[in-house]
């Protein structure tokens, strides 16, 4: 069942009343548009979770605290363990009621509405239309020498690497379009950042023998961009890679691993690599950040109707993982003091690496002048059927076992092990609001402590 009827938009009210009184919608680059953040102070107190070691399976389930406060009485959706699951099907005049009541356009849609995974209302308008905030379909991309007169050393760029290709896009441009469609190395790809929630994630955009398109539509969801494909017209949640409303409810795409890093990091490491192009064909000012002190860790998330986890501040950056069933947050706050932290999540070991060095992309006006929050990288400490561990000597990451010493991107660079390559696990540097909306049982690294004890 699709329907191509005009239905009205109507945004929340909250959210209407912000978009007013800036005035320049149409012309926002947000994950639906950007606004000066609130002043409010802190949430709350954080109060870590989990310790240095081995990282329990959760035995309990605790009641999420990020359900949205519904306007209307929606159909309800079953949810398993995996997460939201698809909903019966409903019929036509009950879809439209819904899709009214929760302000959802969908004139210009040719989207099987009749099938979510969530209900309507936990959609939210975010101002720019359908490509509003356009992709950038057809990428070009200069050399590290050409792209080295415009990114000044500690600029974030994501790095993403296939069969040799290793590829740096700036999020002074992605800010600006917050979708790639790309191919590297071969394998098609879909770059994506959204800047509400600082979640750059790198999809793998094949599905079941299809290559898909991606686009921004306009909406969001725990202040999280929502995707679609221009095949089926179904969109795609950023943050968790699923379909949530369309033909192509419940599937989901692979994630692949990538890391937000500096300029100077990736041209060290990645002398013949492409950065992307600001030839775009797009008029933007690339370098400007349109979200001046949107990152202040104690401010509210933009957009965000759900009630805040307050373990963490709700803008802590935090490095999340998910190993099977079991998600984990290591917070910046944590990273920064350890600099490499070892540890074992659900079975699996890992090593998590931090480095100064890396700017915020959403501080300061201008992103080259913004404040050094610094870089992450996560990955599997098994090497050669032995396994290492790291730590930080002051100056760079080294194996106690061999005494190699190691970048930020997982090579040795210096000792007997130099040329080996560690095996990247994927991850991300979320704000931990938008981490937690999602992954509400979500663990919280606590430190090193005494001893390496957990909770």
């Amino acid at each position: 069942m699709r329907f191509c009827q005009s239905i009205p938009v109507k945004l929340h009210s909250k959210a209407g009343a912000i978009l007013a009184t800036l005035g320049f919608l149409a012309l926002l680059p947000a994950c639906g548009t950007a606004a000066t953040p609130p002043t409010t102070g802190p949430a709350s107190d954080p109060t870590p979770a989990v310790s240095a070691g081995e990282t329990p399976i959760p035995t309990g389930q605790r009641q999420a605290s990020t359900q949205l406060r519904p306007t209307s009485q929606p159909t309800p959706i079953p949810r398993g363990a995996d997460g939201p699951q698809p909903a019966s099907p409903a019929s036509e005049e009950q879809v439209r009621q819904e899709l009214r009541a929760a302000g959802i356009r969908i004139g210009e849609w040719k989207t099987d509405f009749s099938k979510r995974s969530v209900p309507f209302d936990e959609i939210m308008s975010g101002g720019p239309p359908r490509d509003g905030i356009p992709p950038l379909d057809r990428p070009e991309f200069v050399t590290v020498e050409e792209a080295d007169d415009w990114l000044e050393a500690r600029q974030p760029v994501i790095l993403f690497e296939s069969n040799g290709d290793a590829r740096a896009y700036p999020l002074q441009i992605l800010t600006w379009h917050e979708i790639v469609n790309d191919e590297v190395g071969g394998m098609p790809v879909s770059i994506t950042f959204c800047p509400l929630c600082n979640s750059g994630i790198v999809f793998d955009r094949r599905l079941e023998g299809v290559v898909y398109d991606f686009g921004t539509s306009g909406n969001l969801r725990n202040s999280d961009l929502i995707m679609w494909d221009r095949q089926t017209e179904s969109w795609w949640q950023q943050l968790t890679g699923e379909a949530i409303v369309g033909e192509l409810t419940g599937r989901r795409l692979t994630f692949l691993p990538s890391a937000i890093i500096s300029w100077d990091d990736f041209k060290a490491n990645n002398p013949g690599g492409k950065v992307l192009s600001r030839d775009t064909g797009f008029p933007r000012d690339y370098g400007r950040n349109p979200y001046v002190g949107y990152d202040r860790v104690d401010n509210p998330p933009f957009l965000y109707q759900g009630e805040l986890d307050g373990r963490l501040l709700p803008k802590e950056r935090v490095a999340a993982v998910t190993i099977g069933q079991v998600d984990i947050a290591y917070p910046f706050s944590a990273l920064a003091e350890e600099r490499a932290v070892n540890h074992t999540v659900n079975g699996q070991d890992l090593v998590v690496f931090f480095q100064p060095g890396t700017r915020s992309a959403l501080d300061e006006a201008l992103i080259a002048d913004s404040d050094d929050l610094g870089a992450t990288a996560v990955f599997d400490p098994n090497l050669e059927s032995r396994k290492l561990t790291f730590a930080w000597d002051g100056e760079r990451f080294s194996d106690n076992e061999t005494g190699t010493t190691w970048n930020l991107l997982g090579e040795g660079v210096a000792g007997s092990l130099a040329g080996e390559r560690l095996q990247p696990v994927v991850h991300a540097n979320h704000f931990w609001f938008a981490w937690a909306a999602f992954k509400p049982d979500t663990l919280i690294y606590q430190g090193a402590g005494d001893g390496g004890s957990t909770q």
